[in-house]
Parts: structure tokens; C-alpha cells; sequence
């Protein structure tokens, strides 16, 4: 199902490339399969994330093209399961409409779309965050599986590691419990009641709580081997941040917040999701209860990572425009679980109607955004395919010294596919000193500069562009190749 999900959406929006720390990612995990630690001391390079290394490694023994096409699908994949995944979560926790409705919804937010066709971490996290919630759904105080998924979700994001620490203390409070089948709840019970008594022992605890320090520790201690700072990620991300001026801090959060999660799920989805959640917590909250505990916390994480010097960048906000996504569904189809006698059902089913019309009216906007969006990433492959033919051809090697290049987009890029280090690909951006031998790439034409940046807040640099001594040597339309050897 998941498989052919992403088949078909591939097939639907016809681009897929990995972005930039995916790239780094691989060239990083690329180092590890050649025995060499990776290079993460370079400007402008991306958080490292664990879990991506482990596939760049694994996939590096098979070439660049093979590694970056893994990463491409894995994004579909990841696209597909948020999908399916939500549309299970959804018919679980309330029916089927609510489920398929909700998973529509998702799969149609531009920048899902965006970032899943370029293979971000992020639909992964999400994934990982969507099954925890499924499985816990189906069997309370599940335990082990949604810690392990927790602990994978971990290694991609940080955020994890919170739910996994906030799980393990309601594990650890014993409960006395009764399964509700009709319901497809645990309920905790008055004292008197014939119930299971739901208790985990110190010794299981324990083992749990390994789970949760899981992922935490390999981040640290991946970070410590590499760099000799436990603390690389965070410190790095932070400089990266005001480098490039990114919006981050505690004062931002109230202003920014609501303004990142509002770029994933707009104004009737927002009203729609408002009405689910509220209406679901008076009507039947315990269906209503995960997803509402996960958005909260969901908020408030992003709110202390921002507050940590982290950027409020808007794939942050994914897992809690997921569950708005959700309870928006539930806006629109939850009052068909209630019985029909229900003296709200009626208001609650003109209201879902009203945000079920909204939603269909705002269809042809929503796919422009789509198309707008696509149309500039398919820009971007052609861009990123051209630089590529170059590689293929021999026109740009690392045969006469580094490759200089006029920003620092195309830096994990070559570096993957000229099967190098990241230190050997040098942007004008941030080099200390003018390149003298060697090959330069300069973008052929405005629409390159304009469309293949990694950020337009990144250094401008210091210097004329193309180095002094180096002559044309090749191109195409995207590119000019200029080389230096002597």
C-alpha cells in the first residue's frame, strides 16, 4: 500500500531531487563507507542527523546516483506513509471519513508536498511520529513499540526525545485499567471496579528507559566522535541560524509560530480543526485525547527549541499541522459517531458541512500553490541535472585542485558525485582566500542565480566571482566551466 502510494505520487508530481542536508547527509555517510570521518566543520553545513548517515552509508558503496535516488524514494515513501498512516490514525480513533478526509488533507498541503519530494528528514520524523501514535491508539500504554519508534523518530529530530522522556513518565505511573472494545479505548476505572491493573516493574522501566536515552546518547556521542563536542549539533545550528539570519528566539515564537504552522494548513483547515478539537474533547475525549496531547506538546517543543537559538523554520511545525489536519476531519465527520438522539448532532453536522464546502471551494487555489511550487522545483532539477552533466563529462574534477562555485548550493552536490570531501568543493560565499588552480562553475545565466541558492541571506562574496588566470573551458546552458591547472 505504502509502496504503491508513493509510485503514485511520484508519478503525480513528476520531481524528485534530495535537498541540501539530505545531500550532506549522504556525502557524509559516503565518507564513512570510504573509512574517513565525515567533514562537518564547513560553513554553512546542515545539523548532522544520525539515522540519514546510516543510510548514506549504506547506500554509498553503490555510487552517488544509486544513493541519491534512494534518498528520493525514501522521501516518496515517507510522503506515502504520512498518508496512510494518518488515514489509519484517523478511522482508529474515530471512523473512516475522518481518516480518509484527513489523510487528503495532509497529502494536499503544499509544503508537505514540497519537502516530501525532496527527500527532507522531515516526512520521516513524521512518519515515525504518526505510527508511535497509531500504535499507542490501538493498545494503551503500548510501551516498548512506540518507544522504538520514538527512539528512530529521535535520530532524525530532537523533538522526539521529549515525547519518548513524557511517554516513559505515564508508563511509570501505575493505572488500573479496563478495555473498552465497542469503544476501542482504555479507560482508567473507579476504585471497586473489577479492572487489569496495568503496573510495569522497576526492571522494565528500566529497559524502557534505555529506549528512551537511546537516541539522545548515539546523537551525542556521534557528535563527540566526530568533532570532540557532544554538543556539535546544537551549537552548530545555532551559528547557522544567525549566519543566515534565520528568525529564532522566545520573543518570535508568539508571532511565528501560528505564522509557520499557517503556511502548512490555511484559514478554513484552521477553523475546521478548531471545530474538531474543540467539539471532539466535549463529545467523546477520550478518542479525541492522543492527538490533542501530541498537538500541545507538539507546540510547546517548537516553542523550546526556538527559545534554544534553534530557527522557527516551518518543517518544524509539520507534526502539528498533522494533527490540525486531523482534527479538522473530525470538524467535518466526527458528528457521525454521535447517536443520533444527541441534542448537538445537528449543529455539529451544519458546521462540518460549511468547513466541508470551504475546503472544496478552496481546491483551485490550493492547486495553484501546488503548481506554482512544482513548477519551481522542477526549475531547480533541471538547474541541478545540468551541473550534473558536467560531472558526467569530465568538464568538472578535482583533477587540477577544489572545485570553486559561486554559492554554497552545489557543495554537497559535487561533493557526492565527484566522490570527494565537502572541504574540497569551495563556495566564493566564505573562501578566505582567492582560489588560484583548479575548476570554478559560474551560474550561465540570471535564472541560475536566482533559482539555485541555498539561502538568500547567505554571505555575498567579498571578491570578483570567477578567479583571476582561469579561462572558459565548457558549459551548457545552466552552467560555464572555467579551469586553471598550472
Amino acid at each position: 500500500m505504502v509502496g504503491a502510494g508513493a509510485v503514485l505520487l511520484r508519478l503525480l508530481l513528476g520531481v524528485g531531487f534530495a535537498n541540501y542536508d539530505t545531500l550532506y547527509a549522504l556525502v557524509w555517510g559516503q565518507q564513512l563507507s570510504r573509512g574517513e570521518s565525515p567533514q562537518y566543520a564547513v560553513p554553512i553545513a546542515p545539523t548532522p542527523h544520525p539515522l540519514m548517515e546510516v543510510l548514506g552509508t549504506l547506500a554509498g558503496p553503490l555510487g552517488a546516483h544509486a544513493a541519491a535516488t534512494i534518498a528520493v524514494w525514501v522521501g516518496y515513501l515517507a510522503l506515502s506513509a504520512c498518508g496512510y498512516l494518518m488515514f489509519r490514525l484517523g478511522s482508529r480513533l474515530f471512523n473512516w471519513p475522518v481518516g480518509a478526509l484527513a489523510a487528503l488533507i495532509l497529502l494536499t498541503r503544499t509544503p508537505i508536498v514540497s519537502y516530501g519530494s525532496r527527500a527532507y528528514i522531515d516526512l520521516p520524523f513524521l512518519a515515525f511520529m504518526l505510527a508511535a501514535m497509531l500504535v499507542e491508539s490501538r493498545r494503551r500504554r503500548a510501551g516498548g513499540t512506540v518507544l522504538w519508534l520514538l527512539a528512530l523518530a529521535g535520530l532524525l529530530r530532537p523533538e522526539a526525545w521529549v515525547f519518548a522522556g513524557l511517554y516513559w513518565l505515564y508508563l511509570a505511573i501505575p493505572g488500573r485499567l479496563v478495555i473498552d472494545r465497542g469503544a476501542r479505548r482504555v479507560r482508567r476505572v473507579p476504585a471497586g471496579e473489577p479492572a487489569a491493573r496495568d503496573h510495569r516493574s522497576p526492571t522494565e522501566l528500566a529497559r524502557l528507559a534505555l529506549l528512551v536515552a537511546a537516541a539522545p546518547l548515539l546523537w551525542l556521542l556521534s557528535d563527540l566522535l566526530v568533532t570532540g563536542n557532544g554538543l556539535w549539533s546544537l551549537t552548530h545550528t545555532k551559528a547557522t541560524a544567525e549566519t543566515l539570519d534565520r528568525v529564532t528566539g522566545i520573543r518570535n515564537v508568539p508571532e511565528y509560530i501560528p505564522r509557520r504552522i499557517g503556511e502548512v494548513v490555511r484559514p478554513v483547515e484552521l477553523a475546521g480543526a478548531a471545530l474538531g478539537g474543540v467539539l471532539s474533547l466535549m463529545w467523546m475525549r477520550q478518542r479525541a485525547a492522543i492527538p490533542a496531547v501530541v498537538g500541545v506538546v507538539a507546540v510547546l517543543v517548537f516553542a523550546a527549541l526556538a527559545s534554544f537559538g534553534l530557527p522557527i523554520d516551518t518543517r518544524y511545525a509539520f507534526l502539528a499541522a498533522a494533527i490540525l489536519c486531523l482534527f479538522c476531519a473530525v470538524g467535518v465527520f466526527g458528528w457521525l459517531l454521535l447517536p443520533p438522539d444527541t441534542s448537538g448532532r445537528r449543529g455539529w453536522a451544519l458546521a462540518g458541512g460549511t468547513i466541508l464546502l470551504g475546503l472544496i471551494v478552496s481546491i483551485p487555489s490550493q492547486r495553484r500553490s501546488i503548481d506554482t511550487q512544482l513548477r519551481s522545483l522542477a526549475r531547480q532539477e533541471r538547474i541541478q541535472n545540468s551541473l550534473l552533466d558536467l560531472v558526467r563529462d569530465g568538464a568538472i574534477s578535482t583533477r587540477c585542485g577544489p572545485v570553486g562555485v559561486p554559492n554554497h548550493a552545489p557543495i554537497p552536490l559535487l561533493a557526492l558525485y565527484l566522490k570527494t570531501t565537502p572541504g574540497r568543493v569551495v563556495s566564493a560565499h566564505s573562501a578566505t582566500e582567492e582560489i588560484r588552480h583548479g575548476v570554478y562553475v559560474e551560474a550561465a545565466n540570471q535564472e541560475v542565480r536566482r533559482d539555485y541558492i541555498l539561502d538568500p541571506h547567505e554571505p555575498k562574496p567579498a571578491r570578483p566571482v570567477v578567479p583571476s588566470g582561469f579561462r572558459a573551458t565548457g558549459g551548457n546552458a545552466s552552467w560555464i566551466v572555467y579551469e586553471r591547472c598550472s
